[in-house]
């Protein structure tokens, strides 16, 4: 058996790294029945020399399926090289409406920053619908902002557009 194990970690080690890659997880699934295969072969008389073959073949899948992991954890750590840059067009200081103003204060913000300000007035005035979170229920603040009682979170960056210069 230990000869078996060596014999498997050389052939993995020879293959190049193109070859590693294709294992998947239904060759691993696969690999039981071959034992249980090899298992009934001691039974009968006549194929007693391909039973050692089918388990030599049986115990090179596991090893090709630890390859196949750190493989995949290669490619998961080249993934996050990329940063994301702010756009310079959200962070530049607009001056609000005298409506918006009274929600978030009458100082020149980002629209991220009125944004994220608009939703701590939100969630301080409990404003959120109870049923379906994505709606929010306007006060006489936010009304003259929106123009109507209800919105979805969807629409809110918009509304708020209309008001920023």
């Amino acid at each position: 058996m230990a000869t078996a194990k060596k014999a498997a970690k050389k052939t993995t080690a020879k293959k190049s790294p193109a070859k590693k890659a294709p294992a998947k997880k239904p060759v691993a699934k696969k690999a039981p029945a071959k034992k249980v295969a090899a298992k009934k072969a001691p039974a009968k008389k006549a194929p007693a020399k391909k039973a050692p073959a089918k388990k030599v073949a049986a115990k090179k899948a596991p090893a090709k399926k630890i390859v196949a992991k750190k493989a995949a954890k290669k490619v998961v750590k080249k993934a996050p090289a990329k940063k994301r840059t702010p756009n310079a067009a959200f962070m530049k200081p607009l001056t609000p409406s005298a409506a918006l103003a009274a929600v978030v204060g009458s100082t020149p913000l980002a629209r991220t920053e009125v944004v994220s300000k608009l939703w701590t007035y939100i969630k301080k005035h409990a404003l959120q619908d109870k049923v379906n979170k994505r709606n929010i229920n306007a006060d006489d603040k936010l009304k003259a902002v929106f123009g109507k009682s209800q919105v979805t979170m969807f629409e809110l960056a918009s509304l708020i557009g209309k008001h920023l210069s």
